[in-house]
């Protein structure tokens, strides 16, 4: 068969066509009312990335729970407050035929102490490595915990479809809620929810099917999985293999494949030249493993920074969607200059540092974090990248607090 060129449609299960193969993946963006809702800012940036060109963006991560975020700034759908914002920001995430699907999470123990003295994880497994710190203890949920959060995926998926969203993302990767009910190492529990995979992706499976029922057949679902965790006992590639598989058989319209938590970030990458531009694609062995494996289109994203490397993960069968997410945010037109314009210019993406070697090693993900999430800050109202990582360390201080960002060692 002819490759497939990042231009061509893709027909999704539930009868939906995106225009093109590119994918805004989803970014947290730190940019959300001091009541939660999505703010103008929101609408400024997607409707740039809608007018950017690719089929299809994904919303920052949007929190089922008001007591359990992933950032102070995260959006969160719980109830009918945010209606009319909600309707705004997908009218200008829908512009030029753009697909725009909101990310579901939950971000479990992963809720920083600063706004979340008491998360909540499948056990009472703590954050592990210098990390922790800024992490509290997590309580165990209970069943009925469970079944109460189960059904908060489902209704933020029916006010998704509702306002306006063309899709959802259920996410279950980077060490979040679901991701951690995955993993044998952060999910101990003896009950239905825990030990062997079948027990482990319970829940997963639960919340896919409560939020099919939310929004219909028609109404395209994607779920977000880590090939790998990272993490030695942890998530490892035949498990996700596995999932992915069972995700397929139940009706899942596209599967993203990442990699990584807070304690190891993989899906930001660890191998870069001189210039800070990066080595490799991540996760793409295991994406074509999984795309070989099942009928359910799949999606990777990590490390693609240019033309080159979309068609390579496309020709090479590593998906039949490509994600890029940093790209995106320094270039938000990055998805027409490729398809329309024919430009094979990389993308150099900054190796960021705070200046001070002490805390460059245990803040990487959070100050990475709030870097592009000034970007995407500055994009909104017209100023040019910029910033370095002490700018960024600054933010971070400043949004958690300093009493939360150093915390007192137990």
């Amino acid at each position: 068969m002819p490759p497939t060129t990042v231009a061509a449609p893709l027909d999704l299960p539930c009868g939906t066509t995106l225009k093109n193969r590119l994918v805004k993946a989803s970014t947290g963006e730190g940019l959300a009312t001091a009541s939660w809702g999505p703010s103008n800012q929101h609408l400024d940036l997607y409707r740039r990335w809608a007018d950017g060109g690719a089929g299809l963006v994904i919303t920052g991560a949007v929190m089922v729970d008001g007591e359990h975020r992933a950032d102070p700034d995260s959006v969160v759908v719980t109830d009918d407050r945010h209606l009319e914002k909600l309707r705004a920001w997908a009218t200008a995430g829908t512009a030029n035929d753009t697909e725009l699907w909101m990310q579901i999470d939950h971000p479990g123990r992963q809720s920083p102490r600063s706004i979340n003295k008491f998360p909540v994880a499948p056990s009472a497994v703590p954050m592990s490595g210098r990390i922790a710190r800024y992490f509290g203890e997590p309580r165990e949920l209970t069943v009925s915990d469970i079944e109460m959060l189960v059904w908060r995926f489902g209704y933020t998926a029916l006010i998704a479809r509702e306002t306006g969203f063309t899709g959802v993302q259920i996410q279950a990767g980077h060490g979040n809620l679901i991701s951690e009910f995955l993993s044998p190492a952060s999910n101990l529990r003896t009950d239905e929810y825990g030990g062997d995979l079948d027990g482990r992706m319970r829940v997963l499976l639960d919340v896919y099917r409560a939020v099919r029922e939310q929004v219909g057949e028609s109404f395209p679902v994607s779920v977000k999985i880590n090939a790998t965790d990272g993490i030695p006992g942890g998530f490892a590639e035949d498990e996700s293999l596995e999932v992915a598989k069972k995700l397929s058989e139940i009706g899942v319209d596209v599967i993203e494949i990442s990699g990584g938590t807070y304690v190891e970030p993989l899906m930001q990458g660890d191998e870069f030249d001189a210039t800070g531009a990066t080595g490799q694609i991540f996760f793409g062995d295991h994406a074509r493993r999984v795309h070989e494996a099942i009928d359910t289109p799949v999606m990777v994203t990590g490390g693609f920074r240019c033309a080159a490397d979309v068609e390579k993960g496309l020709d090479e069968g590593m998906g039949d969607l490509i994600g890029m997410a940093r790209p995106m945010v320094l270039i938000p037109e990055l998805a027409n200059e490729i398809i329309v314009h024919g430009n094979r210019e990389r993308v150099r993406l900054p190796r960021l540092t705070t200046h001070l070697n002490s805390l460059d090693d245990v803040t990487e993900s959070l100050v990475g974090t709030a870097w592009y999430q000034m970007q995407m800050d500055r994009i909104t109202d017209g100023r040019s990248i910029g910033g370095d990582g002490l700018a960024a360390l600054r933010a971070v201080a400043k949004r958690h607090g300093m009493r939360s960002f150093f915390p007192r060692r137990k």
